[in-house]
C-alpha cells in the first residue's frame, strides 16, 4: 500500500515503541472535511495539484481517536474520541457527518479496559476529543473513564467559556468539571510525558511530549489537521481560535519535527498518524513512521 493511498483513508490501530514505552493510536471514528472550508487559506489550484490528500468525494479524511501510552504496566490516554454518536453535517458546514464509537472496542483489542486508564489528558476541549470522557460504556451509568483524572491545561479550563462558540456546551463543561485536574506548562503527568502549551487552536491547547528510549514523540493535537500543512504552516484551520498564534506555533512545531530522533503524532491525520518531517523536493513533507 503506497503512502498516497493512505492519505485518503482513516487510520486503523497503529503502534510504535520508544524504548520501554509503547504508544498506540486507538481509532474511534472519522469525519470528512471540505478542503477549502477547513483550510480556508488554500485555493482550488492547491487541491488540483495535490489530489492524493482527498477521498473519492473530494474531502480531506480526518481520523478521530485517542493515543494510548503504556509503560511498566501503566496506561495513559491522550484524548477520548467522539464517543458512540453520529452528528450529521448541516448545510454550509465545513465538515461532513462525524461518527465515533469504536474506541472502547479497540482498547479491548489491545487488552485494555477503561478501568486500566489512570488518566485522560486532553489536548483541548472540543467535542471530538471529549467523547468517552462523557459517555458510559455499554451497560454502565457513568462515563467510561469516570474513575480517572481528566487532565486539562489551566488556561484551557479557566477560559472554557470561549469554547462554547465552537460547540462545547455549558452542559458538557459542567459534566466534565467533577473529574478535571488542571495542569501547568512543562508538568510531567505520566512517566516520560510532559505538557507543552501551544495555544492558538484553542486558548489553552496542549501538546504532549513523550520521551523514552532516546527518542521523543510530540502529540500535537489540532495544531495540524493534515500532512499538507507541514509544507505550509501558515495555513490555519477554520476552527482556530487565534489564527496568528496558531500559525506561529505551527511554524515552531514543524521546525522541531525536523530534529533527529523526533516523531510527530497527528490525531486527525489520515492513515499516517505517526511521522517525521523531512525535505522532499522543493518543500518539507510528512514521512509516515510505523512499527
Amino acid at each position: 500500500m503506497s503512502d498516497n493511498e493512505r492519505l485518503h483513508r482513516p487510520s486503523g490501530l497503529r503502534s510504535l515503541r520508544l524504548g520501554e514505552t509503547k504508544v498506540t493510536y486507538v481509532p474511534d471514528g472519522a469525519v470528512p472535511l471540505t478542503p477549502r472550508g477547513w483550510l480556508p487559506d488554500t485555493t482550488d489550484a492547491v487541491w488540483a495539484a495535490h489530489p492524493e490528500y482527498l477521498d473519492g468525494s473530494g474531502n480531506l479524511v480526518a481520523s478521530i481517536g485517542g493515543l494510548l501510552v503504556e509503560t511498566r504496566g501503566r496506561a495513559l490516554l491522550i484524548d477520548a474520541g467522539f464517543g458512540p454518536l453520529s452528528l450529521p453535517a448541516e448545510t454550509g458546514d465545513v465538515r461532513g457527518t462525524i461518527h465515533g464509537g469504536a474506541l472502547l472496542d479497540n482498547l479491548a483489542e489491545l487488552g485494555r479496559r477503561p478501568e486500566d486508564i489512570e488518566a485522560v489528558a486532553f489536548t483541548h476541549l472540543h467535542i471530538d476529543h471529549l467523547g468517552w470522557a462523557l459517555h458510559p460504556a455499554l451497560g454502565g451509568d457513568r462515563p467510561a473513564f469516570a474513575h480517572a483524572d481528566y487532565l486539562v491545561t489551566e488556561p484551557e479550563w479557566s477560559q472554557r467559556h470561549l469554547l462554547e462558540a465552537h460547540g462545547t456546551s455549558k452542559e458538557t463543561l459542567a459534566a466534565l468539571e467533577p473529574y478535571v485536574r488542571t495542569t501547568s506548562d512543562g508538568q510531567e503527568i505520566f512517566p516520560g510525558v510532559r505538557v507543552r502549551f501551544i495555544p492558538g487552536h484553542t486558548p489553552g491547547h496542549a501538546a504532549y511530549v513523550i520521551t523514552a528510549g532516546g527518542k521523543r514523540l510530540i502529540a500535537f493535537g489540532d495544531a495540524l489537521h493534515s500532512p499538507i500543512q507541514v509544507a505550509h504552516p501558515e495555513w490555519g484551520a477554520a476552527a482556530d481560535h487565534d489564527t496568528a498564534q496558531s500559525a506561529d506555533f505551527r511554524r515552531r512545531l514543524v521546525a522541531e519535527l525536523q530534529e533527529p530522533d523526533t516523531i510527530g503524532f497527528g490525531i486527525h491525520f489520515a492513515d499516517v498518524v505517526f511521522g517525521q518531517v523531512r525535505p522532499g523536493g522543493d518543500s518539507l513533507v510528512w514521512r509516515p513512521v510505523d512499527a
